[in-house]
C-alpha cells in the first residue's frame, strides 16, 4: 500500500504536468479532469494507511517529462497505471480495489484515443502569448513561476498531509480550502510555464515540512509565507503593469486571493490554540 501511494503520487502529478502541455482544449480538460481523480486515489490510499496507523511519507521518484509530442508522455501515463494494477491484490478494501480498478481501465482506454500534438512546453523561448516584456520582466515572471509553481506544491501536500492526520472538522475544512486554493494556482502557474517553455515538476517536498510536530508554529510560520507571497505579487504586478496589464491584473488577483488565505490560516490557529491539539 505504502507503495501504492507512492506509484499513484507520481502518475497524478505527471498526468497534471501532462494537461499543461496540451495546447488542445478537449485533451488539456480530459488530463486535468484525471489528474483529479488520481489525486483523489491518492487521498483514499492515504487515508487507509492512516488507518492502518502505516507510516509513511510523500517521497516519490523524478518524473521525467520532456517530451516532443504529447502521445510519449500519455503512453508512460498507460503504462504506469498497467503496472500499478500488480498492486491492487494489496488493496484490503473491496469497495476502494474496484474503484480503482474501475477508473484506470477507462482512463487508460480515453487517455489512447487522445490526439498526438508537438508539445512545446519545453522550448524556452519565455515568452507569454504576445505580449512584450523587457529583459527584466521576463524574468521577474520567470523567478517568480518557478519559485510559486513549488511552493503551491508544497503547500497542497502539506496540508493534504495534515488533513490526513486531523480529526478536527473545523481545521479540516480549511486544509481542503487551502489545498483547492493551491490547486488552482499551481494549475494557472503551471500553464503558464507551458506556454513560455519552461515547465518543470516541483522537487521533492521534505518530510520535515509536512510531518509537523508543532501545528501553531507552523500556521504562524504559514501566515509569515502568505504576506510574503503577497509582497511578491504586488511587486511582479509593478514589474509588468506598463508593459502588460492582462498580467498585473492576473497577478493583483492571486495577490487579493492571499489575503483570504491569510484570513483563514488565522483562524485555524486561534482554533488550535482553543482546543489545544488537533
Amino acid at each position: 500500500m505504502k507503495n501504492l501511494l507512492i506509484k499513484t503520487h507520481e502518475v497524478w502529478l505527471e498526468t497534471l504536468m501532462a494537461s499543461f502541455m496540451s495546447s488542445s482544449v478537449e485533451s488539456r480538460q480530459v488530463l486535468n479532469d484525471f489528474s483529479d481523480i488520481l489525486f483523489r486515489h491518492f487521498g483514499w490510499i492515504e487515508e487507509k494507511l492512516v488507518e492502518q496507523k502505516v507510516e509513511y511519507d510523500y517521497n516519490r521518484e523524478p518524473i521525467p517529462i520532456k517530451v516532443d509530442s504529447l502521445v510519449v508522455i500519455v503512453n508512460n501515463i498507460i503504462e504506469r497505471l498497467g503496472t500499478m494494477e500488480l498492486m491492487l491484490p494489496f488493496v484490503e478494501d473491496e469497495a476502494l480495489r474496484f474503484r480503482l480498478q474501475t477508473d484506470w481501465d477507462y482512463i487508460k482506454y480515453k487517455l489512447a484515443t487522445l490526439e498526438d500534438e508537438v508539445v512545446t512546453a519545453f522550448s524556452g523561448k519565455r515568452t507569454y502569448k504576445d505580449l512584450q516584456l523587457s529583459s527584466e520582466a521576463t524574468d521577474a515572471l520567470t523567478l517568480f513561476l518557478f519559485e510559486e509553481s513549488y511552493k503551491e506544491y508544497e503547500l497542497i501536500m502539506i496540508y493534504n498531509y495534515l488533513k490526513a492526520h486531523s480529526s478536527d472538522d473545523y481545521l479540516n475544512k480549511i486544509f481542503q480550502i487551502l489545498v483547492d486554493e493551491s490547486f488552482f494556482h499551481l494549475k494557472s502557474f503551471g500553464e503558464m510555464m507551458a506556454q513560455m517553455g519552461i515547465l518543470g515538476v516541483p522537487r521533492v517536498v521534505h518530510s520535515s515540512l509536512y510531518q509537523v510536530e508543532d501545528v501553531a508554529e507552523f500556521l504562524k510560520d504559514g501566515i509569515d509565507e502568505e504576506i510574503a507571497a503577497k509582497e511578491q505579487c504586488k511587486e511582479l504586478s509593478d514589474a509588468v503593469v506598463k508593459e502588460a496589464e492582462e498580467l498585473a491584473k492576473f497577478f493583483d488577483f492571486i495577490n487579493y486571493q492571499e489575503n483570504y488565505h491569510i484570513a483563514l490560516m488565522e483562524n485555524a490557529l486561534k482554533h488550535f490554540k482553543s482546543k489545544g491539539s488537533v
